[in-house]
């Protein structure tokens, strides 16, 4: 069973950085299309980010473009998100995904398999 497990989220205030990462087993990460997306309380998940296999491409929301990266590690089974310049509204929490897609992926029904999601808020 495919396993994705998110780690780094937190508590930061507004206008700071935070990094988070996602450790894929179980599967030959280098085959798939990796995501990012969150989901606040009382909201639909949203898309954040997507990184083609090889790393050589990126997609972002309007939402997240120009404060928000998205790389892969494909020796290492890992992708990750740096997020900077943080605003309260990017509170929620964070998933990470897989798809089998040939290329980037922006839509949750695109994505195969999912992590538990972790908690990032950003303070006022």
């Amino acid at each position: 069973q495919v396993q994705l497990v998110e780690s780094g989220g937190g508590l930061v205030q507004a206008g700071g950085s935070l990094s988070v990462s996602c450790a894929a087993s179980r599967m030959t990460f280098s085959r798939y299309v990796m995501g990012w997306f969150r989901q606040a309380p009382g909201k639909e998940r949203e898309f954040v980010a997507t990184i083609t296999r090889s790393g050589g491409s990126t997609f972002y929301a309007d939402s997240v473009t120009g404060r928000f990266a998205v790389s892969r590690e494909n020796a290492k089974n890992t992708v990750y998100l740096q997020m900077n310049s943080l605003k309260p509204e990017d509170t929620a929490v964070y998933y990470c995904a897989a798809s089998k897609s040939n290329t980037y992926a922006t839509t949750t029904g695109q994505y195969n398999y999912w992590g538990q999601g972790t908690q990032v808020t950003v303070s006022s």
